[in-house]
């Protein structure tokens, strides 16, 4: 029988002293298989999470994964506006994350009531939301999208067709850019990708001229113009490992970095330098997630990803609409 009874709330995470002599990746390989279990981890996750992930992605390969999984348990090793995703698409399905805590600061920044008022402005736009959103906000869009399939989404909309597009600031400029549509933006910005700096990143590439530089598009525009090639993350590991052995600056959350040294050993891999004096940038909602606390969440179940279910069937729309308008993205 599950145990949940060393959940406590205020803390958002399985609270547990662990054998010391555990190995923890044997027990969660054999919980796994205990409880039919899959691990779904994000890029931006820890190496020793992303190791011994069954599946390894972004936003859409991750959204299509949940889709089609026949796990009785998702555990979802990323942020929570992920794993609330993964239970709008499998309501039968129990899901839980390591970490309750593990929010997202973009997310944050568009919160329903407001995000509500404002669409209330623009009655005749289509809503078109990134993936990074709670399920209020989702369930008040008309579309989302993730930052492989956006672009690709805006393409296939009537010319004439107003949008309003939220909540990510920089994607929506960059989007804007390779569409020619005059979208109607939300402020919201990631706490990772707005702190890249490009005086910094002016001198890094001055101090490696045979550096191609790979930027993810929720970066400032003072930084993606610098950009050889701008995509999601999937896009700049793809790109990085078909393009080796070669020279890249990469301006994302460096969890990527893992896979893409996984991929082509031969690449001399730079991650690029932020605002701060530290020369690394990892999101630290994404690592609130240890290998730890994955262990006693497959072990306890818990914290487990509920909602009310007249929200979940509001927000499965929108999520229905990305993956049917999606399919052949990469």
């Amino acid at each position: 029988m599950t145990d949940v009874a060393v959940l406590d709330p205020a803390i958002g995470f399985v609270d547990e002293d662990i054998d010391p002599t555990i190995d923890l990746f044997d027990e969660i390989e054999r919980l796994k298989v205990e409880k039919n279990a899959i691990l779904l981890a994000h890029y931006y996750q820890e190496a020793a999470i992303q190791d011994i992930a069954d599946y390894i992605g972004d936003s859409l390969g991750l959204a299509r994964e949940a889709s089609e999984t026949d796990a009785e348990i998702i555990v979802f090793a990323g942020v929570h506006f992920m794993a609330e995703s993964a239970k709008i698409l499998n309501p039968e399905k129990k899901v839980i994350l390591p970490d309750l805590n593990a929010g997202c600061s973009l997310a944050d920044t568009c919160p329903p009531d407001a995000f509500e008022a404002f669409c209330d402005q623009y009655p005749d736009h289509t809503v078109i939301t990134y993936v990074n959103s709670s399920a209020a906000v989702k369930a008040l869009s008309d579309i989302i999208c993730t930052s492989s399939s956006a672009a690709h989404i805006i393409n296939q909309l009537p010319e004439d067709e107003n949008i309003i597009f939220a909540p990510d600031r920089n994607l929506g400029e960059y989007l804007i850019k390779e569409t020619g549509r005059d979208m109607v933006l939300w402020d919201g910005v990631c706490i990772v990708h707005e702190t890249f700096s490009e005086k910094k990143l002016l001198r890094l590439q001055a101090q490696h001229p045979d550096a191609e530089t790979l930027a993810h598009p929720e970066c400032r525009d003072a930084v993606l113009r610098h950009a050889d090639f701008v995509g999601s993350t999937s896009q700049i590991r793809r790109y990085a490992k078909t393009n080796g052995p070669a020279k890249f600056i990469v301006a994302t959350e460096e969890g990527i970095l893992h896979q893409m040294e996984k991929d082509q050993p031969g690449n001399t891999l730079i991650p690029a330098p932020p605002e701060s004096g530290c020369n690394c940038s990892q999101c630290p909602h994404m690592r609130l997630n240890t290998i730890e606390k994955l262990y006693l969440c497959l072990k306890h179940e818990a914290p487990e990803i509920t909602m009310d279910e007249s929200l979940r069937t509001e927000a499965l729309k929108p999520i229905e609409r990305m993956l049917s308008m999606s399919e052949g993205v990469k």
